[in-house]
């Protein structure tokens, strides 16, 4: 079907006028600025394994949960239901269980019920078994995000595989489905993916990190740029782990934005959005407030 002249013209109206819909904001002006939830897009998370990407994304989601009472549905194979579920209310309470009165507990695990399922992943999945679940469990619980951590832990498919008959062809395919699935169901769909071998050997030869990972580019996810290529928008999540003072901050570099009329836009490659891990592990804060429970306005506390 050709597009049609008229509704083209509207549409870059729409963008000169300033009335397309933004992307949902954390309300923290240097945050907004590059990371954006936009609803309907497939986005790319990768980062090296055990660099906080799952810890990171559901940080995230407890903050647009919170901000906008959204819901959110989690595919984990590498992580329990009751790990999942404890790490959100331990977010959402901004305290460890073990210092959590059963009161406020129940409270928390009461508000995750509402905002957050977790798929139990007791068996293999493929990626074509996921999405039908997927979509089923829209149709009774009508989410608005769902997250698939990592991808390299879903079975292949036999019949697709024997079909295209290679890796490529194969992942190809298995990304314009999950776009497919964020486009028509209104789906905000997270994929988590870890580097390639040659990438975890990349690291700094000078300066601070020296001798440390450094962080994956788009081209170093597993199965290639190809990822990149097809998601909305690309994060990258990286941590210097070893660093003896830096080990509690998380980056977030947003490696690519494709509509930046709804906001949003890359960070430049040495600066990302840098926060830092509370005491116990149950919150990030931003240049020096918490993301979840600040008390104070982000901006009175930049120099200018």
């Amino acid at each position: 079907m050709i597009a049609q002249a008229k509704n083209i013209q509207n549409k870059i109206l729409d963008i000169k006028y300033g009335r397309i819909k933004q992307g949902l904001k954390l309300g923290i002006p240097q945050i907004d600025e590059h990371l954006r939830y936009k609803q309907g897009n497939f986005n790319l998370v990768i980062g090296h394994a055990n660099s906080g990407k799952t810890t990171i994304m559901i940080y995230l989601f407890v903050l647009w949960a919170v901000k906008y009472k959204l819901r959110f549905l989690i595919w984990s194979s590498e992580n329990t239901p009751q790990s999942i579920v404890r790490k959100i209310i331990e977010f959402k309470m901004g305290l460890p269980i073990t210092e959590a009165t059963d009161k406020q507990i129940n409270t928390a695990v009461s508000w995750c019920d509402n905002h957050f399922k977790i798929i139990d992943v007791e068996d293999l999945y493929t990626y074509k078994q996921l999405i039908k679940e997927a979509q089923q469990i829209k149709d009774a619980w009508n989410y608005d995000c769902l997250l698939i951590d990592p991808y390299n832990s879903l079975s292949k498919d036999p019949t697709l595989q024997k079909l295209v008959g290679n890796s490529h062809d194969y992942d190809y395919q298995v990304a314009s489905e999950f776009r497919l699935l964020a486009k028509k169901r209104n789906i905000t769909l997270y994929l988590n993916a870890h580097g390639v071998t040659s990438a975890m050997r990349a690291i700094h030869t000078n300066g601070e990190y020296q001798g440390l990972p450094k962080p994956l580019g788009m081209a170093d996810v597993e199965g290639g740029g190809k990822w990149g290529n097809r998601a909305d928008d690309t994060l990258c999540i990286h941590r210097y782990s070893t660093h003896p003072t830096d080990w509690m901050y998380s980056n977030i570099f947003i490696l690519k934005v494709k509509e930046n009329e709804t906001g949003g836009r890359p960070t430049p490659f040495d600066s990302p959005i840098q926060i830092k891990m509370k005491i116990n592990n149950v919150g990030f804060e931003y240049l020096g407030s918490d993301l979840l429970k600040e008390k104070e306005s982000i901006t009175d506390k930049i120099p200018f």
